[in-house]
């Protein structure tokens, strides 16, 4: 499999720490030391999970090497839907008129944008596909409760758009060499650790402790597992884009893989935690950047828990 093109969507809005600590009394050097955001993205009024995964595509359509009709398989990532009949998947089918697609969507917490890929590859290989539309988008602030001084402040909204061909195109690309995910309900807090459900106060964390204990111990394994799989060192890895969650986690899975600051992609300070989408607008955000050779990994974790592992190279 093939990225031909990859864009991305964040909100205009940048609200500070400061308006947190008028909230919650938390200040903003602490919000800091404990999470590594500084600001983050809030979707405007009118703005949701629909209307910014159609932004994303849009922003992709003149780095496309093929008609955006071509397309047979639209995916969606996300745990936070604008609505959750007529999903991101089917809305960005509407806008751009792409009457060949199926059009499908997938929830599996932060690493729901592994997931979908995943289910790209699927298709792919039962030839019932061969051009693929991956969206992920969080519009997390319509859910989050602001003045939920353990995790109100760490959510930020964004989306990104990820179009993937069977055949390569170009030399533009990216060719995913290798994908893995885990479901990991069974596992420590499991489903308790992060949940969102009716009428119980939006997007609660109450078990961040676990949370980092068992991010940290799957990211990095399912990096190593991934690499080993593919005889890949560690030392060969030009980037590493790992889920945007926290600072702390990622300094950790840094330290735990001797990896070099220069190796390690980073947008939380300024996007916040975009959940689903973070990985791909990090992608996005840093495409030039990657050149012919560079291998490119990604590792994610999300609530619930799952994990996953991609492994790219330009």
């Amino acid at each position: 499999m093939y990225i031909n093109a990859v864009a991305h969507y964040l909100p205009a809005t940048l609200l500070p720490s400061e308006y947190y600590t008028k909230l919650t009394g938390l200040t903003e050097e602490w919000i800091y030391s404990r999470s590594g955001i500084r600001t983050r993205r809030r979707a405007q009024s009118g703005e949701n999970t629909n209307t910014m995964s159609v932004e994303a595509v849009k922003a992709a359509l003149d780095r496309l090497p093929y008609p955006i009709r071509d397309i047979d398989l639209i995916v969606g990532a996300t745990y936070t839907p604008y609505d959750t009949v007529g999903t991101l998947a089917h809305a960005v089918q509407s806008g751009f008129d792409i009457s060949k697609a199926r059009a499908i969507s997938v929830s599996s917490a932060c690493s729901s944008f592994l997931n979908a890929l995943e289910i790209v590859e699927g298709y792919f290989a039962t030839h019932k596909a061969r051009k693929a539309l991956v969206i992920a988008a969080e519009h997390n602030s319509a859910y989050s409760d602001d003045s939920d001084g353990q995790s109100g402040h760490l959510w930020g909204d964004g989306a990104a758009a990820v179009f993937v061909s069977k055949e390569r195109y170009g030399n533009d690309g990216l060719e995913i060499l290798d994908i893995h995910t885990a479901g990991l309900g069974h596992v420590g807090k499991g489903p308790e650790a992060v949940y969102l459900r009716p009428n119980e106060g939006g997007l609660k964390m109450p078990h961040g402790r676990d949370i980092f204990v068992h991010a940290t111990k799957y990211m990095v394994s399912e990096m190593e597992s991934l690499l080993a799989r593919n005889h890949v060192a560690l030392e060969d890895v030009t980037y590493l884009i790992p889920h945007q969650a926290n600072m702390r986690i990622i300094n950790h899975i840094t330290q735990s893989l001797a990896l070099r600051d220069n190796q390690v992609i980073i947008n939380i300070e300024d996007a916040g935690n975009t959940g689903s989408a973070s990985t791909a607008i990090a992608l996005s955000q840093n495409w030039d950047r990657f050149n012919t050779g560079d291998f490119i990994a990604i590792t994610v974790f999300g609530g619930g828990y799952s994990s996953g592992a991609m492994l790219l190279r330009k």
